[in-house]
């Protein structure tokens, strides 16, 4: 009986062994997937990319140099300009003395009193003083760059290197004639018959008044200047003094003549000889010219203003233009678009060519 009970105890249930055996090999499985799902969480693509680790670590040093030269690049900036303001300062300071001492000069002179001594000494000062301000003017210039007003547009662009923007006397020539409102010829008509505020407002004419604005940043601070408006007929910006040079270290003149651009209404036709006749008569000359148009001429010296105007008679009419032109002064073209007018950027073109400028059709953004 004893031998009975031993061998009735260690009888196995075949069916509950292989149950046993599903369930712990289930439970092993989902352990074994925790483990690799939460090893997988904590490699990163970094860790298994070395290249790729270090290149971020480059750009990360790359971002915090730049962060440093930014910061002292501001610093300099601050510096300069202050040293710019004290150099206004003390060229304004200089001016009016020397205002007061040409005065008391004029007073010396028409004094039979006055000595020669006297007279010759202050002389001597004025002429000192002269030094000083060009010595401080230039001093200006070497801080603050050779533009004598800035300009701010979209980004950091420079479309117009190949001009040549030096010279001493700098002539902007602005043609204001009805087709600087639009480049096709429906919507010049169009927006001719609007008011005058619609007319300044034109997208085109906006274009050409921002020409003008950032040809006077480039103007050396030392250089003298004058703009020019023409169509049938020209006159200059400031009438007032439109028969001496300006001077473009004037910023409170110069400012105000780029207001009087922007008053500006485009209108009539366009008659370039006349404008370069009145060119070729200047005195001194200028010897650096800015020309801004948009093609051909369409008036003569022998057409009425009411006549129609073939393109072989608006070549004429350029080529007469052109021969009014005194030699040797750069003309630097910069041609707005103009449907209807092909012939337009071959003759500019060879104009600048001829007088050893620059000729360039600026894109729509610009300036």
């Amino acid at each position: 009986m004893a031998s009975n009970s031993k061998s009735n105890r260690r009888e196995v249930n075949p069916l509950s062994l292989a149950f046993l055996d599903v369930m712990f090999c289930g439970f092993g499985a989902v352990i074994l997937i925790f483990l690799i799902m939460d090893h997988a969480s904590t490699v990163t693509p970094e860790a298994n990319n070395p290249e790729l680790t270090a290149e971020i670590n480059l750009l990360e040093e790359e971002v915090e140099t730049g962060q440093l030269g930014l910061v002292e690049i501001r610093n300099t900036l601050s510096e300069v300009s202050l040293e710019v303001v004290t150099a206004e300062g003390l060229a304004l300071q200089i001016m009016e003395e020397i205002d007061s001492f040409l005065q008391e000069l004029a007073a010396l002179e028409n004094n039979s009193m006055a000595t020669e001594e006297d007279i010759a000494q202050l002389r001597s000062d004025v002429e000192a003083l002269e030094e000083e301000l060009l010595r401080l003017q230039a001093s200006a210039f070497e801080q603050e760059g050779n533009s004598v007003r800035q300009f701010l547009g979209d980004g950091n662009r420079q479309y117009l290197s190949g001009l040549f923007l030096g010279g001493q006397r700098i002539l902007i020539l602005l043609d204001s004639s009805a087709s600087m409102l639009d480049s096709t010829i429906v919507n010049i008509i169009r927006t001719r018959n609007m008011d005058d505020d619609r007319k300044r407002s034109a997208p085109k004419w906006q274009r050409v008044v921002n020409t003008v604005d950032w040809v006077s940043t480039q103007l050396p601070i030392t250089s003298q200047y004058q703009i020019w408006s023409f169509n049938t007929s020209y006159a200059p910006i400031l009438p007032e003094m439109g028969s001496i040079w300006l001077e473009a270290a004037d910023r409170d003149l110069l400012n105000e003549a780029i207001e009087k651009v922007k008053s500006l209404v485009p209108e009539n036709g366009t008659n370039l000889t006349q404008i370069f006749r009145a060119v070729a008569n200047m005195s001194p000359p200028p010897d650096n010219i800015f020309l801004i148009t948009d093609g051909l001429p369409t008036l003569g010296d022998r057409n009425s203003p009411d006549s129609l105007v073939t393109p072989s008679e608006r070549l004429e009419f350029f080529e007469e233009a052109v021969e009014e032109l005194s030699p040797g002064t750069p003309i630097n073209v910069i041609l707005m678009p103009l449907e209807g007018d092909p012939s337009a950027a071959a003759a500019y073109w060879q104009l600048a060519q001829y007088t050893k400028g620059s000729f360039l059709t600026p894109s729509r953004d610009w300036p």
